[in-house]
């Protein structure tokens, strides 16, 4: 199968190195394409066309990726994926693959991810997306640092993933940031009611408003992606692709 790999940390991301490795060992057929510089927090936006509508990018060469194509791309991770699909970078993909990124992308707050943006924008095209994160845990220090756990995880999914592959969703794993040898497994998990960090608004003064990030001390439902990451394990969560619920009833509308 094709492989698509795509982060939202930029081309120069540990984890997205980590990611093409795991993918080419476990037999894909691997292209890299990811955003020349970090895109994190964008979602699914589909941004990076210049003026006349061309998307610019430039050939990387990945160290110890001999032989696999990789593009360093003025763009987001879903516009990314979005074109990849339609063989901006070569034949178009069988998969989609996006991370390892730095931090963690779990709870609702998954909506915000441009990892996951790119993951889900390829599952609404129809094919199954992997997003993989690393999930640290250091409050006002959110760089990894057990990036060689992350590559293990990966490797592992990226193998069970190929061989179960569910189309039109996506399969979001989190490793947590801690030494290999620590690492318990994986477990299914459901989405927190809300993701790793908070905000926190203050000040509010004529011209800005004061925002600051922490992390959550609320009550972790049992069973949920932040839980089983606090318990040693790496959490996997299926993920569907946008859908509509029931029709509205618009009887009253007129």
């Amino acid at each position: 199968m094709r492989a698509l790999i795509t982060n939202d940390d930029g081309i120069d991301g540990v984890g997205l190195r980590g990611l093409a490795r795991a993918a080419v060992a476990a037999g894909f057929e691997v292209t890299v394409a990811a955003p020349h510089k970090e895109a994190s927090g964008s979602s699914a936006a589909l941004s990076g066309l210049a003026t006349g509508g061309t998307l610019r990018y430039q050939p990387r060469d990945m160290p110890d990726l001999d032989g696999v194509p990789a593009f360093a791309v003025e763009a987001s991770p879903a516009m990314i994926a979005f074109v990849g699909l339609r063989g901006a970078f070569g034949d178009p993909p069988d998969v989609v693959l996006s991370g390892v990124n730095n931090g963690p992308n779990t709870g609702q707050a998954v909506l915000h991810s441009g990892t996951v943006g790119a993951a889900m924008t390829a599952a609404s095209s129809g094919l199954a997306a992997l997003a993989v994160s690393l999930a640290t845990r250091a409050a006002g220090n959110w760089d990894a640092r057990h990036w060689e756990t992350a590559e293990e995880a990966a490797g592992r999914v990226v193998r069970w993933f190929a061989a179960h592959p569910v189309q039109g969703q996506v399969v979001n794993v989190n490793v947590p940031d801690i030494p290999l040898a620590d690492l318990r497994g994986f477990r299914s998990a459901t989405l927190a009611p809300f993701g790793a960090v908070q905000a926190t608004i203050g000040e509010r003064r004529d011209e800005d408003v004061a925002i600051t990030f922490a992390e959550s001390e609320d009550e972790l439902p049992e069973g949920s992606d932040l839980a089983v990451l606090r318990a040693g394990w790496a959490s996997v969560t299926l993920l569907g692709a946008p859908c509509e619920f029931a029709p509205v009833p618009l009887d009253d509308l007129g």
